[in-house]
């Protein structure tokens, strides 16, 4: 089965301009930036037959290529990475099984989340795309609660049914759980992962779908699927002692930093 991997970027990020450019520091002491990070994490993937970064800038187009990314040019068009990935997986010529979206601002995504994830996704013939999710311990439900608190967009939540049908994302924390957990105790809570595995078919269809109530109010573009009554498959994975967190707004970057620094990552 044959797997293309994505990395979607843009400069012009609503809540964080020019956020693929932006550099954070490893264990190391040595800076890289967010853009290289992601694609030196889509390049541990085992399994994948090819990865590109797809970007609508020049800017990042001449950076990737510097750190040796092979790059798709796409649109300016493209309304979120899922679209971008539609068409860069268009321009590429199709002909992949499975295109996985890593996105741009995911540096810490470890591999096996996307390896796991292609493997429950090729396992499962009725899911149309897949997505991984990460249960909460205690305290990473209250850094989401405090997030949310401070009004701030932190990680999204996912809940899913019977044999991992996402039932419903968001930026608020869910379920409502009535109780409070001690810091290291598992909670019901579970952290959505933002990358994704989409068949072709669901993949080539989705930029001609409408932008939905639900998508437009929580900014997730995973809604669109669920709102065109696509099933979209929740992967559970492990964490593996590895802390995990995406970049979207300027004071996540010393949170990442932090993160790297305490893992030992370079």
């Amino acid at each position: 089965m044959s797997v293309l991997i994505v990395v979607p970027a843009r400069y012009a990020s609503t809540r964080y301009p020019g956020k693929p450019l932006v550099a954070l520091t490893g264990a190391d002491g040595v800076a890289r930036t967010l853009i290289r990070r992601s694609w030196e994490a889509a390049m541990a993937v085992r399994g994948a037959d090819r990865v590109v970064v797809a970007t609508d800038d020049d800017r990042i187009r001449e950076h990737a290529m510097g750190f040796g990314a092979e790059v798709v040019m796409t649109s300016e068009d493209c309304r979120n990475g899922t679209e971008r990935c539609a068409e860069a997986h268009e321009v590429l010529g199709g002909g992949f099984d499975i295109v996985v979206n890593l996105q741009g601002d995911a540096p810490l995504t470890p591999a096996w989340f996307v390896e796991d994830l292609v493997a429950g996704l090729s396992a499962d013939p009725g899911a149309e795309i897949a997505t991984p999710v990460l249960r909460c311990e205690g305290a990473m439900r209250d850094s989401l609660l405090e997030d949310r608190r401070n009004g701030r967009v932190g990680g999204t939540t996912a809940v899913f049914g019977a044999g991992g049908r996402g039932l419903y994302f968001s930026k608020e924390v869910i379920p409502y759980c009535g109780r409070d957990y001690a810091p290291d105790e598992m909670t019901p809570v579970f952290h959505h992962v933002g990358v994704y595995a989409y068949r072709p078919a669901a993949l080539a269809a989705y930029p001609g779908w409408q932008i939905g109530p639900l998508e437009a109010l929580e900014g997730l573009e995973q809604l669109r699927f669920l709102e065109n009554g696509r099933n979209v498959l929740c992967v559970e994975v492990e964490a593996r002692g590895r802390q995990f967190w995406e970049l979207n707004n300027p004071e996540d970057v010393p949170r990442l930093e932090a993160m790297m620094a305490g893992m030992g990552m370079a």
